[in-house]
C-alpha cells in the first residue's frame, strides 16, 4: 500500500484524475496541518494542460510516529476515516472533500486518503476559540450531517462504525480512564480548576452509568467536532468538515455539545450563546414532532461531558507534545466549565 507521497508516481497522480501521464510535468509536496494520529501532506501538480484540474491534492498519511501510528491502528482509526469516504461521503449532506483516493490494508490497520485541497480555505487555531456565527455555520454542517442519517439502521451494517458501541471498547474504555486519570490530573495540577477536576472525579467514579445505553436518536456522528478539524469557508461560504476518524453511530447532540464547548474561548461568551445554537440546529432537523427541543436540550446537557473525556483520553494515549499538552488542556477547561454551568453532575446521580 502506498503511504506516503513519495511513493507516488506521475503515472499513478495522473490516472487519478484521468489524464494521461504526459500531461503532468511534475510535482511535489509539502507537509501541512498538525494532525496527532496521522500527517498530512499538500501535493502540488504542474499539468502542461490544466483542462479543469486540480492544481493540488491532500494526501492523507499514516502517522510517522509510531506510538501514534499504533493509537490510531488499535482504535480503527485509518479504517473508519477510508470506510467513511468510500462510502458515505457522497450520501452525506455536510459539506466534506471530495475523495479522489482511497485505501486501507487490512493486515496492517493503516489507510491512505487522497482528499481536494480546500485552500484558501482556513483552519481556525483551537485554542485561540472562534464566534457564536462560526459555530453556527459548522452546526449547520452537523446538522446535514445528522439529517442525512437519522435513525437509519443502515448505519449499523457497517461494522467500523459500531466499534465506539462494542463491548470491546466500552471495557478498553472503563479499564484505561481510571488508569490514567490520576496521572492526567497530576500533569495539569495548576493548569486546569480545582472544580473542573472535582467535577472529573464524579465523572469517573461513575463513568458505567454515565456511559449506560440510553434511548434516543441515533445517526451518523462525526465524533471530533472542533475547531482542528474544521475549515472556513468554501466558496458557497460553508464550513468543511473534516478527520472523520472518529464517525460512529451516535448521539447527535454529543457533536453538538462538543463543538460549542471547545469552541468558545471564553466560558461566559458560550453559556451567553448556547441555547440559542442549539435551538438553531434543532430547527434545522424538522423533527420536533418525535424529538422536542426539551429532549434535545436534556441530551446537549448530557453530552457536555464528552469533550472532557476526550481530552483526558487523547492526551494519554498520543506522542505527547507541548502544543498537545496545551491543546487538551484547553478542551478539557472549556467542555469541565460547560458541564459545571450545565449542571450535567446530576445525571451521574
Amino acid at each position: 500500500m502506498l503511504d506516503h507521497p513519495s511513493q507516488f508516481s506521475k503515472k499513478f497522480i495522473a490516472s487519478l484524475f484521468n489524464s494521461p501521464e504526459a500531461n503532468l510535468k511534475t510535482f511535489d509536496f509539502v507537509p501541512v496541518g498538525s494532525g496527532q494520529v496521522g500527517d498530512c501532506f499538500r501535493v502540488n501538480l504542474d499539468w502542461k494542460e490544466k483542462n479543469n484540474l486540480p492544481i493540488s491534492f491532500i494526501a492523507k498519511c499514516p502517522a510517522a510516529d509510531p506510538s501514534s501510528r499504533d493509537t490510531a491502528r488499535n482504535l480503527h482509526l485509518y479504517e473508519i476515516e477510508t470506510s467513511f469516504y468510500k462510502y458515505l461521503s457522497k450520501k452525506c449532506s455536510a459539506r466534506v472533500p471530495e475523495l479522489y483516493y482511497s485505501d486501507f490494508d487490512s493486515n496492517s490497520d493503516d489507510g491512505i486518503l487522497l482528499l481536494e485541497d480546500m485552500h484558501p480555505a482556513k483552519q481556525i487555531p483551537q485554542m485561540d476559540g472562534c464566534t457564536a456565527k462560526e459555530v453556527s455555520q459548522v452546526l449547520k454542517e452537523a446538522a446535514a450531517l445528522h439529517k442525512s442519517y437519522w435513525n437509519d439502521e443502515k448505519l449499523l451494517s457497517y461494522p467500523w462504525l459500531t466499534y465506539g458501541v462494542s463491548e470491546e471498547r466500552k471495557e478498553f474504555v472503563a479499564n484505561l480512564l481510571p488508569a490514567v486519570y490520576p496521572e492526567w490530573k497530576q500533569r495539569y495540577q495548576g493548569r486546569i480548576s480545582e472544580d473542573i477536576f472535582e467535577m472529573g472525579d464524579a465523572l469517573i467514579a461513575n463513568y458505567d452509568k454515565y456511559s449506560e445505553v440510553r434511548e434516543g436518536p441515533m445517526t451518523l456522528v462525526q465524533g471530533d467536532l472542533r475547531l482542528d478539524n474544521i475549515l472556513f469557508v468554501d466558496q458557497n461560504n460553508r464550513a468543511i468538515l473534516l478527520d472523520w476518524q472518529t464517525a460512529a453511530v451516535g448521539l447527535p447532540l454529543n457533536d453538538v455539545a462538543y463543538c460549542i464547548s471547545t469552541s468558545f474561548d471564553n466560558p461566559n461568551d458560550r453559556a451567553d450563546s448556547e441555547e440559542s445554537l442549539v435551538k438553531e440546529y434543532h430547527k434545522l432537523l424538522n423533527i420536533e414532532e418525535s424529538y422536542s427541543f426539551e429532549k434535545a436540550w436534556n441530551d446537549y446537557r448530557r453530552g457536555s461531558f464528552v469533550g472532557f473525556l476526550m481530552a483526558v483520553m487523547s492526551a494519554m494515549i498520543v506522542e505527547r507534545t507541548e502544543r498537545g499538552d496545551e491543546m487538551f488542556a484547553v478542551m478539557a477547561e472549556r467542555s469541565g466549565w460547560q458541564a459545571l454551568h450545565l449542571d450535567a453532575v446530576s445525571f451521574l446521580k
